[in-house]
């Protein structure tokens, strides 16, 4: 079991920037796959970016590369969206999770899920 927590979110104007912060327990966290994706109204939930258990590498949506960056420090058990140049388009509720096993955009092969934090860029 796994337990994941979001921070970071806000409201931030066009061109600015935000970080957001997913904090883990439970399992070993360094073993996982883990990815960020995102939930604007009316919308599906969309694969952000993702970075494997060594951060070694990492993906991004077509959307964010170039603004956003995806990093992780396994020693405190949590993994980062560093967002710049932020962009109306951006507002949605931000997600992070966790899978075992190799990279994946599928939201449904994550396993465990946090509860979400909210980015409001405003225009």
């Amino acid at each position: 079991q796994v337990q994941l927590v979001e921070s970071g979110g806000g409201l931030v104007q066009a061109g600015g920037s935000l970080r957001l912060s997913c904090a883990a327990s439970g399992r070993t966290f360094s073993f996982y796959y883990m990815g960020w994706f995102r939930q604007a109204p009316g919308k599906e939930r969309e694969f952000v970016a993702g970075i494997t258990w060594s951060g070694g590498a990492t993906y991004s949506t077509d959307s964010v590369k170039g603004r956003f960056t995806i990093s992780r420090d396994n020693a405190k058990n949590t993994l980062y969206l560093q967002m710049n140049s932020l962009k109306p388009e951006d507002t949605a509720v931000y997600y992070c999770a966790v899978k075992s096993g190799g990279a994946s955009y599928y939201l449904n092969e994550y396993t465990y899920w946090g509860q979400g934090t909210q980015v409001t860029v405003s225009s």
